[in-house]
């Protein structure tokens, strides 16, 4: 095994970690005043969250269609307030019935 060569890669992995981490504390030192940036930074995570598993959404499934029904469900049960065990659970209850239904109808 080549040690440097794995050793190079932890540090080069750990500082490209590190220097998103650090370099708002470095850069920023007051705090955010601008309503503006607040409110932008406040919704930065939910936009990552759903840039990340949205396409993941789409092609878990064995068909479009059943993952396009849970994601539906999932939309619609948490509209309405569900919780996150409650959203979780419908939308793969709908996933499952509409595979099924799929394989019977003769379609999947």
């Amino acid at each position: 095994m080549n040690y440097p060569y794995v050793l190079t890669g932890i540090f080069i992995m750990a500082l490209v970690t590190y220097i998103p981490r650090m370099l708002p504390l470095a850069v920023f030192r007051k705090k955010i005043e601008n309503p503006f940036i607040q409110s932008f930074l406040a919704y930065v995570p939910y936009a990552v969250l759903s840039a990340m598993t949205f396409p993941a959404i789409l092609s878990s499934t064995a068909s479009g269609w059943s993952a396009a029904a849970g994601l539906v469900a999932a939309i619609l049960l948490a509209y309405k307030g569900k919780g996150l065990l409650t959203v979780a659970i419908g939308a793969t209850a709908v996933v499952f019935l509409v595979e099924q239904g799929m394989v019977l109808a003769g379609i999947g």
